[in-house]
């Protein structure tokens, strides 16, 4: 499975930014797509997962700004990123999991958040 993100860029601090990512085609059910971010120096962290039944789940730092969704086309996953902070700042990846619980990474996109 290949991933394709989009949408990084440089936005200012209460501004915000959409993430796109699109899975190739899989002969597996990609059953779990996320968004993961990292900055030089730290773990890569979840940000916000979402799974083919629905469910979703948000760090902590996100909830109420940031909103994952399933796009219309198949194995598409979208992060709407809003009233985004300077601490936002990182490298955005995206992920899926597939019914063979293999994870899948994207390249990964930067958002850098200005003050």
């Amino acid at each position: 499975v290949q991933l394709q993100a989009s949408g990084g860029g440089l936005v200012q601090a209460g501004g915000s930014l959409r993430l796109s990512c699109a899975a190739s085609r899989s002969d597996f059910t990609i059953n779990f797509m996320a968004w993961y971010r990292q900055v030089p120096g730290k773990q890569r962290e979840l940000v916000a997962s979402t799974t083919v039944s629905g469910f979703t789940n948000y760090a902590d730092s996100v909830k109420g700004r940031f909103t994952i969704s399933r796009g219309n086309a198949e194995n598409t996953v979208s992060l709407q990123m809003g009233s985004l902070k300077p601490e936002d700042t990182a490298v955005y990846y995206c992920a899926a999991r597939t019914s063979m619980n293999i994870l899948y990474w994207g390249q990964g996109t930067l958002v850098t958040v200005s003050s």
